[in-house]
């Protein structure tokens, strides 16, 4: 029996978790952009870092198949999508990237309700004063961690 070449080895890699994938997107136009990703579980994924979630359209519409298949995918403007190349990843995310998501989702959630805050004050008026929005910035960032710190209610 013959040796595989590492080149027939690859090919014969599907696309799955744990794979680096290297992609044609192909627009309608006929344009391609390439993109190199590796599968992960939605919990890793971290696509600025080059881990794209096994729970994308785009992840689900390749999963199982092989370099060379070409595969119908509509999104925007994009028709279809190129399987270029496929291979065992050795590159894997940090195991914390779950943990650093949720806290820019907070962060950006805190944000969004510091906006809607000053948005609310800057409409408020009544005769017992205004709101002071330039302070309500200011104390903002006390006020949201106070609030995610427990409570000790044996001191109270």
């Amino acid at each position: 029996m013959e040796e595989k070449t590492n080149r027939e080895m690859e090919n014969s890699v599907s696309v799955a978790l744990g794979t680096s994938v290297e992609v044609e997107l192909i627009a309608k136009s006929g344009s391609k952009e390439r993109l190199a990703f590796v599968i992960v579980p939605d919990t890793q994924a971290d696509f600025s870092q080059g881990f794209l979630s096994a729970e994308t359209p785009l992840a689900r519409a390749i999963l199982g198949q092989h370099a060379g298949a070409l595969i119908p995918y509509k999104m925007g403007d994009i028709e279809r999508v190129c399987v270029v190349e496929v291979r065992t990843s050795e590159n894997q995310p940090r195991p914390d990237t779950a943990e650093k998501r949720e806290a820019l989702v907070r962060k950006a959630v805190d944000k969004a309700d510091l906006a809607n805050a000053i948005n609310f004050a800057l409409t408020f008026d009544s005769k017992w004063g205004d709101y002071d929005p330039e302070s309500m910035a200011a104390n903002w960032d006390i006020e949201t961690e106070a609030k995610k710190e427990p409570r000790d209610e044996t001191k109270e």
